[in-house]
């Protein structure tokens, strides 16, 4: 089925088309959760809620970017706020590490695709792991992840600063050898 068929069957709530845009898009939605659940169940639940939204919004889908950017940015949407909604987000972010942690710019993973890597930066406090992946992966500027999170723009730079170099001192305890010279934006992608 042509992305057009598809998204004009999914306009229509063609349930083959519905059932064939989940399929085509939900591996990869369900890790892009995962990054932001606690576990996978509530990644699971991220991921429902996030489709339902895609079925109830596909008709603003414009056909300027590709189909599964736009997938992706109400997965992420979706997920931070269940984050807000469930109060995960405020609760997250533990000070006592924060207060001794260096700052490490040039010894940062340049292969986040790694599942120790990733299950590496799942051991972050939420606040930060959600900072991270908006910023790094997610290519979401400090100004916009304030906003969506409601926050001040400086606690954004600053948890992001943190995760990296709290993220650094997980992967030193695990061995990961880490590449020199390597940020997390460059390896992250944007939007």
């Amino acid at each position: 089925m042509t992305e057009e068929t598809l998204l004009q069957g999914c306009i229509q709530n063609n349930p083959s088309a519905q059932k064939e845009l989940y399929f085509r898009f939900s591996s990869k939605m369900l890790g892009v959760c995962y990054r932001y659940a606690h576990n996978r169940e509530d990644a699971e639940d991220m991921l429902q809620e996030g489709f339902i939204k895609v079925f109830s919004q596909i008709r603003s889908f414009e056909s300027r970017g590709s189909l599964e950017g736009w997938v992706r940015r109400i997965m992420v949407h979706t997920c931070i706020n269940i984050l807000k909604k469930n109060k995960k987000f405020n609760e997250s972010v533990d000070l006592i590490h924060a207060t001794s942690l260096q700052v490490r710019e040039d010894s940062i993973p340049s292969i986040m695709q790694a599942k120790e890597v990733v299950e590496s930066i799942r051991l972050l406090p939420i606040g930060y792991r959600t900072v991270l992946n908006l910023y790094a992966i997610e290519g979401f500027s400090h100004r916009e992840i304030s906003e969506m999170l409601d926050i001040e723009e400086s606690t954004s730079r600053s948890q992001y600063t943190r995760a990296k170099s709290m993220l650094e001192d997980i992967l030193r305890k695990k061995n990961i050898l880490l590449p020199r010279s390597t940020d997390l934006v460059a390896v992250g992608g944007s939007r």
